[in-house]
């Protein structure tokens, strides 16, 4: 079940999310500009199913407990999601390069306080709409992205932050009535297969010293995901938007 609601607790997890996310994002560049994407991604998921399934595991209930779950299509639907915003964000950062990626990217607080409303029922008042805002426009006199923002390649991290807003909003519907540790679960395991179904055509060899960043990658990805479903299972949406722009 659920968690209570804490809102100063989202908001330190989703700055914590921000933050690795951050590094995450800077190790993904290096590695899709040295072997193919969808490899990468596939890679990193196997790490992220490993972890899930051992912490799994070693809980009580073992993992029949935390495959439990009274709507696997919306679990299934949040971790193809979240595979194809991933693979859709790095191809963009090896087109636009990430400064430009995230300056569009950063628009998907928008989204989702946008859509947390129809979506989820939750009020976004004119608070946090400003702090929103204000977050986006101050993350753009940061970057100050030159005119790769207005290529026909900026479309690309446009979909990559409609589907990460999307994925969040899921992961919060998610959360009334299944717990992190679940959330979790079906995350790691469904994009592990559904990664595998796609990149295990792309395999190449890589490096020693790129194996030891492709483990940081895993490490980064499993941490930061986790963080960010325990974020939505206490906080509503909304409320940590603003706090997401950290990660810049």
């Amino acid at each position: 079940m659920a968690a209570g609601q804490n809102t100063r607790l989202g908001i330190l997890l989703m700055i914590a999310t921000s933050v690795v996310f951050a590094a995450q994002d800077g190790i993904s560049r290096h590695l899709a500009g040295e072997y193919n994407v969808f490899m990468v991604v596939m890679v990193r998921y196997w790490f992220f199913a490993a972890f899930v399934i051992a912490v799994a595991g070693r809980k009580a209930g073992g993992i029949v407990n935390a495959a439990r779950t009274t709507q696997p299509f919306v679990q299934t639907f949040r971790a193809l999601l979240l595979i194809t915003e991933i693979c859709v964000m790095v191809v963009s950062f090896t087109l636009l390069g990430l400064v430009e990626s995230h300056a569009v990217f950063t628009c998907y607080p928008l989204l989702v306080a946008a859509l947390s409303g129809p979506v989820l029922g939750e009020k976004v008042g004119w608070r946090r709409w400003t702090a929103i805002g204000v977050g986006f426009l101050g993350v753009l006199i940061i970057l100050r992205p030159g005119i790769g923002v207005f290529r026909i390649e900026a479309l690309i991290p446009l979909l990559s932050a409609f589907l990460f807003a999307l994925y969040g909003l899921l992961t919060r519907y998610a959360a009334r009535k299944d717990s992190a540790a679940t959330s979790f679960f079906w995350t790691g395991t469904v994009g592990a297969v559904g990664m595998t179904l796609v990149g295990m055509w792309f395999w190449e060899p890589m490096s020693a010293p790129d194996w030891g960043w492709m483990a940081l990658l895993c490490v980064t990805g499993a941490t930061g995901h986790f963080t960010l479903i325990k974020c939505y299972e206490v906080a509503e949406a909304s409320a940590v938007q603003p706090f997401a722009y950290f990660q810049l």
